[in-house]
């Protein structure tokens, strides 16, 4: 008996990856395996489920990857303070490696002779979905629909889901929506009137965040606990890296922290403007930065601040699994043992103030650095390192 050829697609239950599973069901005569990672987005397990058995589809696979897709990929960027462009925290780019991932993984668990996902084909996620696909699949076929069918406008789709009894959300039946994407370190919103970038971006796109203008009059505090260079616990209780994450979400969200207003350079060579939220990661890169000051050397520091701008390329590149990346990775951990403490932070209006950073590091000596006169620092020595530089002029 001929065994059915299967595919896994990247499935979240909406019109266009229904409009894809149909499509490649009679494109490629294959069964298709919807597959979605819970990686904190807005998830509806019944419309997920219902949407894909309507199309005929046996196998539908959840799983929740929410403490992985924190501590595995969100804190080691984290801990390496990547920054895009000098603003986007890289909320999408870190999703799709693990995604990708566990595609390959649910492929080969299933004998699948492919995998399909739904980028378009002006987008980066193209790019970082088929380099994780090939990375930990090289023999597994990719099939990108957005780059060959023939459906060109939302029109065409909108047209092919009537024709092929796929339910259609009244908001999707007028004009193109917003395209977004949510997980649970971040949110971002691009397309129609955020396109041209004379526009303001209009205040009902926000999702996490209120405006700093409505945040509330009295200041927020919140202490970030830190061991061996990762967020461990929020005011001396310990939590999960999810818990602590939607945590931290809840608390800048409700002061108006963590919006970018971004006009980025894709990897493919255009340029796109996006709205991102990205509330608690905002305040765990500020806070990380602040107990780094008092747990590592200058040299470690400086070090990790000329490598983070390739660093975080490489990221939004699609380059997580890359030989560089992981050399990288290694430079930014190279001391993360030392990195061990807690940070105070005040939210208010959408601002982050330090309050107090707390360690047993004796990095940073207050003998030192006092204006007292005391004997720990020896400034007979100033002159003479004076003059050493004064020969490099």
């Amino acid at each position: 008996m001929k065994q059915t050829k299967k595919i896994v697609l990247a499935y979240s239950g909406g019109l266009d990856t229904s409009i894809i599973l149909k499509w490649l069901q009679e494109n490629y005569n294959s069964e298709i395996i919807a597959y979605t990672a819970d990686i904190g987005q807005k998830i509806d397990r019944k419309k997920i489920f219902k949407n894909a058995k309507l199309l005929g589809v046996k196998k539908v696979i959840i799983e929740n990857l929410k403490d992985t897709f924190v501590k595995e990929y969100v804190f080691p960027m984290i801990r390496g303070h990547a920054l895009y462009e000098g603003v986007y925290l890289l909320g999408t780019s870190i999703a799709r490696p693990l995604i990708a991932k566990r595609q390959i993984a649910i492929a080969k668990k299933y004998k699948a002779y492919a995998v399909s996902h739904g980028s378009t084909g002006k987008g980066n996620d193209q790019v970082r979905f088929e380099l994780g696909y090939h990375y930990f699949g090289p023999k597994i076929k990719i099939i990108a629909p957005w780059r060959i069918w023939k459906l060109k406008s939302r029109t065409d789709l909108i047209n092919y889901a009537k024709n092929n009894g796929i339910p259609i959300p009244k908001d999707k039946k007028g004009a193109s929506p917003f395209s977004v994407d949510d997980n649970l370190f971040h949110t971002s919103t691009e397309g129609k009137v955020l396109e041209n970038p004379k526009n303001s971006a209009p205040e009902f796109i926000f999702q996490r965040t209120i405006s700093p203008e409505k945040a509330a009059n009295k200041a927020s505090f919140v202490t970030i606990n830190f061991k061996s260079s990762n967020p461990v616990g929020i005011n001396n209780k310990k939590l999960t890296a999810s818990k602590l994450l939607e945590k931290l979400n809840q608390l800048a969200g409700k002061n108006g922290i963590g919006r970018v207003d971004l006009v980025e350079n894709r990897f493919i060579g255009i340029k796109s403007r996006g709205i991102y939220e990205t509330p608690g990661g905002s305040l765990l890169l500020c806070a990380h930065r602040a107990i780094e000051s008092v747990t590592l050397d200058k040299k470690t520091m400086h070090k990790k601040d000329i490598i983070m701008p390739r660093y975080a390329e490489l990221i939004y590149n699609g380059y997580w699994y890359s030989k560089e990346r992981f050399k990288l990775q290694k430079i930014v951990d190279l001391n993360k043992n030392k990195v061990n403490g807690s940070v105070k932070l005040k939210l208010y209006k959408g601002n982050i103030t330090i309050q107090s950073r707390i360690t047993n590091s004796n990095a940073y000596s207050m003998k030192k650095v006092s204006f007292e006169e005391n004997k720990t620092f020896n400034k007979s020595n100033i002159e003479r390192f004076i003059n050493f530089h004064k020969k490099k002029l």
